[in-house]
């Protein structure tokens, strides 16, 4: 957490952003000094901002240079110092038109709202509808419709509900399911779906006692419940090489090679999406909070979006920490509503 900038500080602070993300190039004292109104000499701005490097605010990449903002800075700026942004009606209008524009069907929409992302905030735009890999359970309940199929109702912690029909080989009487369900939810109430698949056998196996009242076909429909999902094909990425035209990665050609590389490996992109699925608010994470190493010189910025019944997804930006974040986040903010109010089809 970011603590112990006072007002001046904060001033200083926010114009090197704002000049930073206008410039791309490192701030001095003199032009903070001309750009903004602070009624500070130079002398003072620079002594303040020598103050705010020390507190790991700035970084300076060069003795001779300015100063221009760490990730620490940028995320005091996102969460203390930005102002809000409203899209004008005609930004808005563009948005829906660019989404609908191949029609509602489910993958050309999430292919379509990609790009709008991306031509909207000139960064890269991704849209994933996500699988349950990643929600926290609350409640997982059976619900016997046939001989041959049952209804599982899932329910996140955030009260996301899930709904999933499967087809099971054996016949289950209705009491048997709710015993079943009663001993998932003890056991693993707390826990994301991964997590439960990742122990669940080794905890069977140091319950044995507990375990020996199921029988082999409860435990191969607690394997088709928590079967690993696919999810390569639920993730969209629009506009890649929008990033590359940001001054910090265009003549950086290993850099652009490393991004271009995570952003194609859709398993590894996804579970960061998916991770974002319990969060209601707009997601910010920059840089070095990025659980991929390869997107740490990146900002993504994301909301989760809710497609028809049961089903949740989540969209995003992601491009140059250097990103235009009051827009960014509008751009967003907006995109998700406008999805979370359309039914679903496909």
């Amino acid at each position: 957490m970011a603590f112990g900038l006072n007002k001046r500080n904060e001033n200083i602070l926010r114009a090197i952003v704002r000049s930073y993300l206008i410039h791309a190039e490192p701030v001095g004292s003199r032009t903070i000094s001309r750009q903004f109104n602070l009624g500070l000499s130079p002398a003072t701005i620079r002594n303040t901002m020598s103050d705010l490097e020390e507190m790991g605010y700035l970084a300076q990449p060069h003795t001779s240079a300015g100063r221009l903002p760490t990730d620490k800075g940028y995320r005091y700026y996102v969460d203390s110092l930005m102002d809000k942004m409203i899209l004008s009606s005609e930004e808005e209008a563009q948005i829906k038109k660019g989404c609908l524009r191949k029609g509602s069907e489910r993958d050309d929409l999430m292919e379509s709202t990609s790009m709008v992302l991306s031509r909207a905030s000139r960064q890269a735009g991704l849209v994933a509808l996500s699988g349950l890999t990643y929600i926290v359970l609350k409640h997982i309940h059976f619900v016997k419709l046939s001989s041959r199929q049952l209804l599982v109702v899932i329910v996140s912690e955030t009260g996301l509900v899930q709904n999933r029909i499967i087809k099971i080989e054996d016949e289950f009487a209705q009491e048997k399911l709710d015993e079943l369900s009663k001993y998932l939810n003890d056991q693993f109430e707390g826990l994301t779906l991964d997590q439960i698949r990742e122990n669940i056998y080794e905890k069977i196996a140091l319950e044995k006692a507990r375990y020996d009242s199921l029988f082999e076909k409860e435990l191969k429909l607690i394997k088709k419940v928590f079967k690993k999902e696919k999810t390569s094909a639920n993730v969209y990425v629009g506009g890649t090489s929008n990033i590359f035209d940001q001054p910090e990665f265009r003549d950086d050609l290993e850099k652009m090679r490393t991004i271009v590389s995570a952003l194609e490996e859709k398993d590894r992109l996804v579970k960061i999406l998916n991770r974002c699925i319990e969060e209601d608010n707009i997601n910010v994470i920059i840089g070095s909070e990025n659980d991929l190493e390869d997107l740490r010189d990146c900002t993504l910025v994301t909301k989760k979006y809710q497609y028809g019944e049961g089903l949740a997804g989540v969209l995003g930006i992601i491009g140059s920490k250097r990103m235009e974040y009051p827009r960014v986040v509008a751009i967003v903010d907006y995109t998700a509503q406008l999805l979370s109010g359309l039914p679903a089809k496909g």
